[in-house]
């Protein structure tokens, strides 16, 4: 099957990558499984909204009866936000999902390897996944790290999940050549908030500067990879800092008496902080999304001029 047959990209979104006009790609996980209903659909669609009046155009992307599409209309993201059973896919999981004519939505990584195939240089998510806490004896390491060392897209993100061993992934970034530029912060960010504690070694104060980066990548050429552009959640919007460590600290307590390993660590964890700050974590999430959609579209804006 080719790329053209296999891949549905709407007609807006094909129609202004054919003009050389602004695009930025969302994932859809956080639709499908990361809000509850119906704030998922609205978040969904305000995030879209976000974009368009940032001058691009939305790509939400998801795989729908074993078809990954790029762009959805209306009904298709209310479907993404409403069916039940709607699997989460990870890159490894699209030729399976494909092959079986399945539906899902997609991660990070999932996502930025269909919207780099559609020819989409800049997605907003959340946080990245990364490199589990206890890594050397779980061997966790989320897939998303090894993807974006293989295509040529920049990923406006809040960071990496702070469940996660943050300087530890920042280390495997670097060495699996991923660049990372802080936006108007020299601190990584923290996802939940503004700040990590770790330092980048790059900084822009500008969507040019960072458009700048990424037309010297397409110049230099050389093996493909991802350029993290890490936003920092706004500092009033972040989660309090002091609620964050005292849940978290409860939360992996909670993970080493319940036993709970591999894949389910994340959603454990991301669960437990959701229940324990009555909601403010989700909160905090939604900002930190709205946050790197509006700065994508700013980036798409610039680098398509």
């Amino acid at each position: 099957m080719s790329d053209e047959r296999l891949l549905v990209v709407s007609d807006e979104v094909r129609e202004a990558l054919d003009r050389g006009r602004p695009v930025v790609a969302l994932e859809s996980t956080i639709i499908a499984h990361g809000l509850p209903r119906p704030r998922n659909l609205e978040v969904a669609e305000e995030l879209e909204a976000v974009v368009r009046a940032g001058g691009a155009v939305p790509a939400t992307i998801a795989v729908l009866d074993g078809r990954p599409h790029v762009g959805l209309d209306k009904e298709q993201l209310t479907r993404v936000a409403c069916e039940d059973g709607l699997r989460k896919l990870g890159h490894r999981d699209l030729a399976p999902a494909i092959a079986a004519g399945a539906g899902g939505a997609t991660t990070v990584s999932a996502t930025a390897f269909l919207a780099a195939r559609a020819g989409i240089r800049v997605f907003a998510t959340g946080g990245l996944g990364g490199v589990h806490r206890q890594w050397t004896r779980s061997q966790d390491e989320s897939a998303d790290l090894h993807l974006l060392a293989k295509v040529r897209i920049a990923v406006v993100c809040a960071g990496v999940k702070s469940v996660l061993d943050v300087p530890a992934t920042l280390q495997r970034l670097e060495t699996l050549g991923v660049g990372v530029l802080g936006f108007r912060t020299t601190e990584f960010p923290g996802f939940y908030l503004s700040g990590s504690g770790e330092p980048v070694d790059w900084t822009a104060g500008s969507a040019a500067e960072v458009a700048g980066v990424l037309r010297a990548q397409d110049a230099l050429g050389g093996p493909p990879s991802a350029l993290v552009v890490a936003n920092p959640v706004p500092v009033a919007e972040q989660l309090d800092p002091a609620l964050h460590d005292r849940v978290l600290a409860e939360a992996l307590a909670a993970c080493a008496r319940d036993g709970v390993t591999g894949q389910a660590v994340t959603p454990f964890l991301l669960d437990h902080l959701v229940r324990h700050t009555d909601g403010a974590s989700l909160e905090a999430n939604v900002a930190a999304v709205r946050g790197n959609a509006r700065l994508a579209a700013e980036i798409a804006g610039a680098y398509a001029a």
